[in-house]
């Protein structure tokens, strides 16, 4: 059995935790669109989470790395204010997909947080795999999808909605925590 931990980020890991979020996130665009994509040929310096948002996220959130036996295979960020928690950001590296990480990952941010009774994520449209992971695997429900016509109030640029890389948007999670 893996054991998974989260401990918290290093500052002379923090260029690390960078690349392998972005890594693992154009990995899953990859797998979406190919490899031969207009989204990424003649672009390698372009990222699907940008190097601001991540350090934004980093800054103003609790960011932490995830191991299994010992070794890296991830990180996460996470926002607690009260009793809501925003789930920032959760990868996992691609080369250990499909064998629990992820989800014991996630159990360990909530077992880190019980006083959060309400949990929220957004995730690319594109991103099948994350949206059948936090649906099927670990109790959200899609509450919203974020695009160029949302009626809301919410800014849509925060979740890069107008970015021609997502023109259908994002989706908008929630798990209620009994």
């Amino acid at each position: 059995m893996t054991e998974v931990k989260l401990i918290p980020l290093e500052s002379s890991d923090r260029e690390q935790f960078i690349k392998d979020n972005q890594e693992a996130f154009n990995y899953g665009a990859m797998v979406e669109f190919g490899l031969r994509d207009a989204h990424f040929e003649d672009k390698t310096d372009e990222q699907i989470i940008s190097r601001e948002t991540i350090e934004d996220c980093i800054a103003s959130g609790e960011a932490l790395r995830i191991t299994a036996d010992g070794k890296i295979v991830g990180g996460a960020v996470i926002k607690v204010s009260g009793t809501r928690g925003d789930l920032e950001l959760l990868f996992i590296k691609p080369e250990v997909h499909s064998i629990g990480i992820g989800y014991a990952a996630w159990c360990a941010i909530e077992k880190l947080h019980p006083e959060v009774t309400v949990w929220e994520t957004v995730t690319p449209y594109f991103e099948t795999r994350n949206i059948h992971f936090y649906v099927n695997r670990c109790g959200f429900h899609i509450v919203e999808y974020l695009n160029k016509h949302h009626p809301g109030d919410m800014p849509l640029e925060e979740f890069e909605c107008d970015d021609p890389q997502f023109p259908a948007g994002m989706f908008r999670f929630e798990k209620q925590m009994k």
